[in-house]
């Protein structure tokens, strides 16, 4: 007998957890033994509320390869924690809401807090003999999950990044008679994959950005003020990117300098105003003209700056998890294993979600200089591949053309 899957997305959306939606969907509604594809509407959160649609819809109007190009998260999405303790009564309500619908297996797509979430349901399934698959398939921009090569989003936010720090030095070198320095403040709480992205935008050496800081290592404030008046010597212009997340050796964050910090509902603090705190110190110290630029939300849903490889996994980690729940997997999360060889070449493969939810990857050691304000050639060597290709998005009136849910 036929039975039906369910699939959601969770934390903040990428330039490609929709790719993942349409490898599940597409996969799923090709399936002989599945019946129907449910889509869960703002996450686990929606579903406990009753919203939900029937993904065919969009097979049946002809806007399902929409998704494909489409940035952040079709379904909406939630930050909604589940319960740390499997007795309560949230527990058995979505079960029931599982049973009621006839559910075989449950897509999650999301980062590491998605992934707790993945771990609770397989958990409580084991405990109470569901035989119903939960899989997390991940995405984040952050690349920060453990126990895969990378995570797909992160491709096409670094080449976002490293294409506009590009962008951004070569309008910074327009006035070269007076030193300037351009700080940029780029996305990454306790990993700085994404800020050492910047290091891309390079078309020779010395080329900006000359300094990257990241949250890896401590940032102290004296020699990030000696680092910039030497490298002022060489360049007259200098681009500076930094992570949101840069901290002292204390622990406290350089935002928090500036002002107070609130919290997210997982207790996360939402980080703003590092580039801004700088900008200030910067003129008040060296008393040249400094202006500082937050990419904020623009670096994780930039259509216009998809990789085409990051696309792909995206969308082959969604079909890959389809066939992981079909063979009877569970409680895992899909993962990618890079090759060895001369070129580019990744499998995708599983782990055990309980071993990767609430733990965090950062940029290795070796891959940060020694004086902690650059990255080295193996970062380069390690990233380049995942911002390669280009991706043609549909327009519409010269603009992109995206799916939206009515």
């Amino acid at each position: 007998m036929k039975k039906n899957i369910l699939v959601g997305q969770s934390g903040g959306p990428t330039a490609v957890i929709n790719g993942s939606l349409y490898g599940v969907v597409t996969r799923g509604l090709e399936s002989p033994d599945i019946h129907k594809v449910y889509g869960m509407i703002n996450g686990i959160e929606g579903f406990l509320n009753g919203r939900m649609m029937d993904m065919a819809a969009l097979e049946e109007d002809g806007t399902l390869p929409l998704l494909k190009t489409t940035p952040g998260a079709y379904l909406g999405s939630c930050r909604y924690k589940l319960p740390e303790d499997l007795s309560d009564p949230v527990y058995p309500e979505l079960f029931a809401r599982f049973a009621d619908l006839d559910i075989q297996a449950v897509f999650y797509i999301g980062g590491n807090d998605s992934m707790d979430t993945v771990s609770k349901l397989s958990r409580y399934a084991a405990s109470h003999d569901s035989d119903i698959r939960f899989i997390g398939i991940p995405k984040t921009i952050d690349n920060d999950l453990v126990l895969t090569d990378h995570t797909p989003g992160f491709g096409s936010a670094a080449k976002y990044v490293a294409s506009t720090v590009r962008e951004i030095g070569v309008d910074a070198s327009v006035y070269d008679n007076k030193p300037s320095v351009t700080i940029v403040e780029i996305m990454g709480r306790h990993a700085g994959w994404l800020t050492a992205a910047s290091a891309l935008a390079r078309k020779f050496e010395g080329d900006n950005p000359v300094l990257i800081y990241l949250p890896e290592t401590a940032f102290d404030q004296e020699r990030f003020l000696s680092q910039t008046r030497e490298a002022l010597k060489k360049k007259n212009n200098l681009v500076i990117c930094i992570s949101e997340g840069i901290h002292d050796a204390d622990g406290t964050f350089i935002c928090e300098y500036a002002s107070e910090v609130g919290t997210d509902t997982f207790g996360h603090k939402m980080l703003t105003g590092s580039g801004k705190y700088l900008e200030n110190l910067v003129k008040e110290k060296l008393g040249i003209k400094v202006r500082s630029v937050e990419l904020n939300v623009s670096q994780r849903c930039s259509s216009a700056c998809l990789s085409r490889t990051d696309l792909e996994e995206a969308v082959r980690a969604g079909s890959f998890a389809l066939d992981c729940a079909m063979e009877g997997k569970t409680g895992v999360m899909i993962t990618f294993e890079r090759q060895e060889g001369s070129s580019y070449q990744m499998v995708p493969g599983t782990a055990d979600v309980n071993q990767i939810c609430n733990e965090e990857k950062v940029v290795p050691a070796g891959w940060i200089t020694p004086d902690g304000c650059d990255v080295t050639e193996s970062f380069l060597n390690y990233a380049r591949p995942l911002i390669q290709g280009q991706v043609e998005v549909p327009q519409e009136d010269g603009l992109p053309h995206f799916i939206y849910r009515k």
